[in-house]
């Protein structure tokens, strides 16, 4: 290969199908990361390149696909999935093959693949916070509601035994729904809510359904107030979605939020919107994406070859100034080093930020540190 060749990376993030809000503001994250690089004098001189596909929102299309850009492309790095379940599909490919994925989204944890960087959330990193804040400032007895896939099933798992260590604890319902359930699906769950009256819910419902769990709370006449909503998977992307004031005064736990006013932050949502205008809506998902391609530039740089064996000791232990903060990958368990926040839903549809930690959160994707009140979860207040 001359030196001057393009590097090719395979995106694959879902441009169409139910998951294709969070999916596209993936893709603009890394094109972003990847115009910035190749702005900046690329890897060495080399341009880098997006080999781009569109797995459609389909666990079984992300395995394939993987494997076109593998065979096919010949790619060596791929950057991508949503779902947990595209993730569970694609990894056997990367494995197979000795390839490296890096994933940008929040999961469920306890799971490790030397082929894998994950840059998302774990659940010392969001769950832990998010059952610490609304057990102590709303109470302990929780309904849990989920989209009918892994995620949902182990983060409800996780967040029923982190809220029964809170006295008077209570679980009052577990349901899942499907990925495309609409306003009517959530009619009799929301009757269901009304006899049992929890303290909170628990959402991790994903994708277009979850415009229609939040209005159909809102059709309800349910008070945030008194019993909100508490989410890990609601960002800005799903609220852009909503009619106004739908979501406003729920929860949701992340590392990033758009109304981070950080140097960083406020530098980056700016080029991202001169590159997409308006077309943009940045989420966690989407910040993820835009630092983990900066990451592999980075390490590309030092080791000079694309090479799993020669890039991930230049990738594990690394740094980036990310929006959120620096972040760094944990080398022990390719996990990030990220700073857990709590953001109410206000009237414009974004996130005031009202807990957020004083440093980064060390990754334990096996929860070993899984009691509430634990280091982990101190956090600044920043409003009430």
């Amino acid at each position: 290969m001359a030196d001057k060749d393009p590097i090719r990376v395979g995106i694959l993030y879902s441009e169409t199908g139910v998951t294709s809000t969070i999916g596209l503001s993936q893709l603009q994250g890394a094109l972003l990361g990847i115009q910035e690089i190749n702005e900046a004098g690329g890897i060495d001189g080399r341009e880098l390149v997006a080999v781009r596909y569109d797995p459609q929102s389909t666990p079984s299309r992300y395995a394939e696909l993987a494997e076109r850009l593998i065979v096919q492309e010949g790619v060596n790095v791929i950057f991508g999935c949503y779902m947990s379940s595209s993730r569970k599909a694609v990894i056997p490919v990367i494995e197979k093959w000795n390839k490296l994925l890096f994933y940008p989204t929040l999961y469920e944890g306890f799971e490790y693949s030397g082929n894998v960087i994950y840059t998302g959330a774990a659940p010392n990193q969001n769950s832990v916070q998010l059952a610490e804040f609304m057990t102590s400032n709303f109470g302990a007895r929780v309904y849990l509601i989920g989209s009918d896939y892994i995620y949902p099933y182990e983060s409800n798992r996780i967040m029923g035994e982190l809220v029964q260590q809170r006295q008077g604890s209570e679980k009052l319902a577990e349901r899942y729904m499907a990925l495309n359930a609409t306003d009517k699906d959530y009619v009799e769950v929301m009757a269901d809510i009304r006899n049992k009256q929890p303290d909170f819910i628990f959402s991790t419902v994903v994708g277009e359904s979850t415009v229609a769990l939040y209005r159909a709370y809102a059709d309800a006449g349910f008070d945030p107030k008194t019993m909100p909503i508490a989410s890990l998977t609601t960002s800005e992307a799903e609220i852009s979605q909503m009619e106004r004031d739908i979501a406003t005064g729920h929860y949701t736990s992340a590392p990033y939020f758009q109304s981070i006013q950080s140097d960083v932050n406020l530098r980056c949502l700016s080029r991202l919107r001169q590159r997409f205008n308006d077309c943009s809506v940045p989420n966690l998902c989407w910040e993820a994406s835009y630092f983990q391609m900066h990451i592999f530039a980075n390490a590309l740089r030092l080791s000079g070859d694309e090479g799993i064996a020669q890039l991930m000791p230049h990738i594990l232990g690394s740094e980036f100034d990310a929006p959120q903060g620096r972040i760094k990958i944990d080398p022990a368990n390719h996990h990030t080093c990220l700073y857990p926040r709590i953001g109410r839903v206000n009237a414009e549809g974004q996130f005031t930020i009202v807990r957020q930690a004083t440093r980064s959160v060390y990754p334990d994707p096996y929860l070993v540190t899984h009691s509430l009140g634990d280091w982990a979860a101190k956090l600044d207040t920043l409003a009430v």
